[in-house]
């Protein structure tokens, strides 16, 4: 199972199904870095050195932040999906495909 840290804006349930599946999942509130405006390179940072793959819905940001930063610890951006099991499901499927997930840029696209 992975260990990830969800970014400020990736959805709690989505979190919660994760952790059902197995997954370790640390949120930006739980590292105590929630509201505090972080670049996204200071995010990427964080859960680099906390051995953690990144898990967002901040696509834009953070595919570019792995062309700049390949030696991460894997990046997986989603696109929005208010299914949130759905979207927990693919994330896991996902990961199992492609681990270990170090220095992967990752893409999971809502169903349909």
């Amino acid at each position: 199972m992975a260990r990830l840290y969800a970014n400020e804006n990736f959805p709690l349930p989505a979190v919660y199904e994760l952790r059902k599946l197995g997954h370790d999942v640390q949120t930006s509130l739980e590292a105590g870095k929630a509201n505090q405006s972080l670049h996204d390179d200071e995010v990427l940072e964080y859960a680099t050195s906390e051995r953690r793959a990144l898990l967002t819905l901040n696509r834009k940001h953070f595919v570019r932040l792995h062309q700049i930063y390949p030696d991460n610890l894997g990046i997986i951006v989603c696109s929005f999906d208010p299914d949130f099991i759905a979207l927990a499901i693919r994330i896991n499927s996902v990961i199992h495909h492609n681990e270990p997930l170090n220095g992967k840029l990752i893409r999971v696209d809502r169903a349909g």
